[in-house]
């Protein structure tokens, strides 16, 4: 009996977003605008609608086959008959010379603009990130960049632990310069620096104590002398979009042998961690061997009191255009494969004592991995 052979319908990829805030549509194009624009992959061809603000920029900058022109598209569209053309009727224009049917879009399309397109015939796949599977493996001018954005994020955590270091302690609390030395004071040392190296940074960590406790905690007021304190400073370049992520916990002061033990414990733990990553390695495998570890250490995760304490989060991600990107290290996990550029984190978090959180970036190799951190780890300074 002959077997019939169903075809299937010739699909085409369709953003309609902002590339400044979409990275995938970024790493598509490589052309960075702040207003929406219409990009689509029709048989094999990457080809971008722009307005007339854009279409020079966009034609010297972009990394596409094609440049159209919105006006002129609308200009098309009202002469088959649509008196005040919308984006979707635009993106129609031109699929219909295209003869194509079927979208692949990410999966946060617009909503409003999928309602339309399927009023107009059309059959939508929503595509999950990764969007571009290439995208989790980084080229060798990727990991440049990565590591460029790494040294400027070294250089200003150097600084900001340099002023810890001389700070005064009064009253357990840390003061610089006859002022008392607060959160927002060294985040705002820590984003300048990296201003001044052409990286932006947001929401910068620098907690102490018992904020250092929640992990996502970005710090407020008086550093407490005695007590650690996380650094977790994760800033994009300005120029090439790619981000590092770095965390370091320290203290000022007199460290109990308890809090010191904890730092050893998770210092031992990530060390261990980077050790084990490799292609081929299994990310939820490495994460649940730190989770072993500290239970075996006598360090507990659970409830208590209402406040989630132990280690209560996963052990690494993805780091590119996004600061948090495929593949994971966590309890779900992800295959390691040559080319990944993931952090380490592991963390324990004790109110009452305190917590640590210790992150470094590494390149996953064949037969194990390159740290692209190069930053001492050091708890006590002095």
């Amino acid at each position: 009996m002959k077997r019939t052979t169903i075809s299937q319908p010739e699909s085409a990829t369709l953003f309609i977003a902002a590339s400044e805030h979409d990275s995938n549509l970024y790493y598509a194009t490589r052309f960075m605008a702040p207003d929406p624009f219409i990009y689509l992959e029709i048989k094999g061809e990457r080809v971008m609608v722009m307005s007339d603000l854009e279409m020079d920029r966009a034609r010297a900058q972009a990394s596409v086959d094609r440049v159209l022109s919105y006006s002129d598209v609308e200009q098309k569209a009202k002469k088959q008959g649509i008196k005040d053309p919308t984006t979707v009727d635009i993106v129609h224009v031109v699929l219909k010379e295209c003869k194509v049917r079927c979208l692949v879009v990410p999966a946060n399309f617009p909503f409003i603009y999928a309602m339309r397109l399927q009023e107009l015939g059309y059959s939508l796949k929503p595509k999950r990130d990764p969007f571009y599977e290439q995208r989790v493996v980084k080229s060798a001018e990727e990991i440049r960049q990565i590591e460029l954005s790494q040294r400027a994020t070294e250089q200003a955590v150097a600084d900001a632990h340099e002023v810890l270091r001389r700070a005064i302690i009064r009253d357990d609390t840390l003061w610089f310069e006859d002022k008392i030395l607060t959160s927002e004071r060294v985040k705002q040392l820590i984003n300048v620096k990296l201003m001044e190296q052409n990286c932006v940074a947001q929401h910068t960590i620098v907690a102490g104590g018992e904020q250092a406790c929640d992990p996502h905690n970005e710090g407020s007021g008086p550093l407490p002398a005695h007590r650690s304190v996380i650094f977790d400073v994760f800033p994009r370049s300005a120029t090439s979009r790619y981000f590092a992520d770095m965390s370091r916990t320290v203290i000022r002061g007199t460290t109990s042998p308890e809090l010191k033990r904890l730092y050893e414990i998770v210092k031992d733990a990530q060390e261990d961690a980077i050790d084990k990553i490799k292609d081929g390695a299994d990310g939820m495998k490495i994460h649940q061997g730190i989770c072993v570890r500290f239970e075996k250490a006598g360090y507990k995760t659970g409830m208590v009191n209402g406040r989630m304490q132990g280690y209560f989060h996963g052990t690494g991600h993805g780091v590119g255009l996004d600061i948090h990107e495929a593949p994971r290290i966590s309890r779900t996990g992800s295959l390691l494969q040559e080319g990944h550029v993931v952090t380490v984190e592991p963390g324990l978090y004790y109110p009452g004592l305190g917590a640590v959180r210790i992150e470094d970036m590494v390149l996953v190799t064949k037969d194990g991995c390159r740290n692209l951190t190069d930053f001492p780890k050091v708890f006590e300074l002095g």
